[in-house]
């Protein structure tokens, strides 16, 4: 009953630039992930983990796929007993601007969040991949007194640069808070590490309502960051809760996703033997909308190396797969792929209704849905004439956009070909 009274507004605006060209015809929190999934679903399902059972989702950039998945995959509340979901595009209520900030975007959604009339409201971002129990968040903001508490991490201290970071007293008041700063004094280090913002935000709703009324009102906060946080040091109690993991495993897990390179490692990380990122844990369940899909299979078995076969290892492999005489690894195939006779995937994210021809080799590549891949093409294996035709990132992940229509490639024989695992 303690989560009654709290409203979640998750945070997908995002244009999400660092993960161009995934985002060039959808919001990052709608980018698919780990064969499956959106990223918005791994906080939704925090959300409805811990309890919470009122969500305001505030979108705004190319939308569209966004909003029908959470219509089709998240329609589980009853509003005859107040629970809902609820996607909140910009309504330029309070002015004519669109959502700029964090802080703007909340603060232009004043009315809904006073309709719903909640003791605490929970800022969450909509494109992080973690496991989290807020009601214990809860517990501790209440516990401290607090106006306002930040879900903290350690973090690196050459990584501070992409965080907002925490300085605290001994009893995790925060005493000072800089916005992705490019150089860090003693302050605000301990070993080696600093204590970095989550992007998580619970407020009592007071303090709330009376911080974005006197800032964004007049136009000086547009991020809660960059702006709101420190504003609020000298005024309110704000205090760090740091960072209680859900995910069962021996290290901690939270990762942003927020370029190529980190969304093709978070990808990995959910194949290697012992994943460290746990998708089978049913007593935490991530949600999704599920396709209508027939089963995975595997055609051709037997044979040496160079035969007709299908091989598949340490893969995810979604429903509706086909993997038709060839090989897969260490690759996360999402619903409706199909990899035909004798080619090669390896390191590889093939999102819905991905084709790949025969003879193909393709190697640390993403290729988003619906791309068909000619017969005989070699992606992955020479970055130079990769950069000529796609997206190549700083680390040599190829990525080819939805829809994309690639050419014929240059006939080749069999023996020029293999199938087999470099």
């Amino acid at each position: 009953m303690k989560m009654k009274n709290i409203l979640a507004i998750i945070l997908a605006g995002g244009e999400g630039k660092r993960l161009y060209p995934l985002t060039r015809d959808r919001a990052k929190p709608a980018v698919p992930f780990g064969g499956i999934y959106r990223l918005i679903d791994f906080t939704m399902s925090n959300v409805v983990n811990s309890g919470v059972r009122k969500t305001l989702v505030l979108s705004q950039y190319k939308s569209d796929s966004l909003h029908r998945h959470i219509q089709f995959g998240w329609n589980i509340f009853n509003p005859a007993f107040d629970e809902f979901i609820t996607t909140l595009p910009p309504q330029k209520r309070i002015n004519d601007d669109w959502y700029n900030g964090t802080a703007s975007a909340v603060h232009q959604n004043l009315y809904a969040i006073r309709s719903v009339n909640p003791k605490h409201v929970l800022i969450l971002s909509a494109d992080h991949v973690y496991k989290m129990d807020y009601s214990k968040m809860l517990e501790y903001h209440e516990s401290v007194g607090a106006d306002l508490t930040l879900g903290a991490i350690d973090v690196a201290v050459e990584d501070a640069h992409r965080f907002g970071i925490i300085r605290t007293n001994g009893s995790a008041r925060i005493s000072g808070f800089l916005e992705k700063p490019l150089s860090l004094d003693g302050d605000f280090m301990g070993d080696g590490a600093a204590l970095g913002s989550m992007g998580i935000y619970l407020f009592n709703t007071e303090a709330l309502l009376d911080v974005l009324e006197q800032s964004c009102s007049h136009g000086t906060a547009v991020d809660f960051g960059a702006d709101v946080v420190p504003s609020m040091l000298g005024s309110h109690e704000v205090f760090a809760y740091p960072f209680v993991d859900e995910n069962k495993k021996e290290a901690e897990y939270w990762r942003d996703v927020g370029t190529i390179d980190a969304y093709w490692e978070a990808n990995m990380d959910l194949v290697s033997v012992d994943p460290v990122f746990n998708l089978y844990d049913e007593d935490w369940p991530i949600r999704t909308n599920h396709q209508q899909y027939p089963p995975a299979k595997t055609v051709f078995a037997g044979g040496d190396a160079t035969a007709r076969v299908a091989r598949v290892y340490d893969s995810i492999i979604s429903n509706g797969c086909i993997v038709s005489g060839g090989t897969v690894q260490n690759s996360v195939l999402s619903p409706g792929v199909r990899v035909n006779s004798y080619s090669e995937v390896l390191e590889s994210i093939l999102m819905d209704r991905v084709q790949v021809g025969r003879h193909s080799r393709i190697r640390r590549a993403i290729i988003d849905k619906g791309v068909v891949i000619p017969r005989g093409t070699v992606i992955g294996y020479d970055y130079e004439e990769d950069r000529k035709r796609f997206a190549v990132s700083d680390n040599g992940i190829v990525v080819i956009p939805k829809g994309e229509i690639l050419p014929p490639a240059p006939v080749m024989s069999v023996s020029t070909a293999s199938c087999v695992a470099e």
